[in-house]
């Protein structure tokens, strides 16, 4: 009867661990502040478009141009980013080429992913992805790891024929991502996440405020960081759990039934 209250106490506890790792499972997105979907796209990167994961960005160009869009991604995630373009009824063959950078302007590799394709003669729509490396929480100086920040995408056409330069052309971007959890864990966090616009208060501003620094209105929709919790938690909950029943075991079977009514006691 024991060990019965002791398994039912167990799984309650498991079942309260696990909870916190469900509602966190899912990535975060940050809408636009109107609602709706971007509709334009920049041409820098200091004027790329803010998008947030989940969600479609479209925008029109001509061909030759450089098309800009930043999104978000925290630690642990590992954000695909899918791009197709609508061409014209009449073209030659056209290579488009999308490219991600971090928040240190890096140019981040594609894992896997139609990254450069190359649309036939008159083709209707050419689509791109793009699957990055997990962003990590921390990273060493030297090493070119994706690290939790703004990230941007580049969309452009290369060696485009004479005849189709300034052809108009329409886009959709979208950025997803999958949550890799503890798998992913280091020990370590940035300071500040990189995204684009850190700088110090100045003094006049400091007098009505805690002097924090001021950073880009585009971030996770729980903040950065948010994905602190990771299954690691509820597999060392569990092994936990499991070496407490395993000593309750043992020492239930090993201690007998206690001493027989024939034996006097010992004085």
């Amino acid at each position: 009867m024991r060990i019965t209250r002791t398994l039912g106490t167990a799984a309650l506890l498991l079942g309260l661990a696990a909870s916190p790792a469900a509602a966190d499972s899912s990535p975060s997105a940050s809408p636009s502040e109107d609602g709706g979907a971007p509709t334009t796209a920049g041409t820098s990167f200091r004027t790329a478009t803010e998008i947030g994961q989940e969600q479609q960005a479209t925008a029109s160009g001509s061909a030759g141009d450089y098309l800009y869009w930043s999104f978000p991604a925290d630690a642990g995630q590992r954000p695909t980013v899918k791009a197709t373009v609508k061409l014209p009824e009449t073209h030659a063959a056209e290579t488009w080429r999308i490219d991600v950078y971090d928040g240190l302007r890096r140019r981040q590799a594609c894992q896997y992913g139609a990254q450069t394709r190359t649309a036939a003669p008159n083709a209707p729509t050419v689509e791109l992805a793009c699957v990055l490396r997990t962003v990590r929480a921390w990273s060493e100086p030297w090493a070119n790891d994706p690290l939790p920040g703004t990230y941007y995408i580049r969309l452009t056409a290369v060696n485009l024929p004479t005849s189709d330069l300034g052809v108009p052309v329409s886009t959709e971007v979208r950025v997803d991502s999958k949550d890799i959890g503890g798998a992913a864990a280091v020990d370590g966090s940035l300071s500040e996440p990189l995204v684009p616009g850190v700088a110090m208060k100045s003094p006049a501003d400091e007098e009505d405020s805690d002097g924090g620094a001021v950073l880009s209105a585009i971030e996770p929709e729980d903040g950065w960081s948010s994905g602190w919790w990771s299954d690691r938690w509820v597999w060392t909950g569990i092994g936990g759990v499991l070496a407490a029943l395993a000593g309750i075991g043992g020492y239930a079977l090993t201690r007998g039934s206690g001493r027989p009514s024939r034996v006097p006691p010992t004085v």
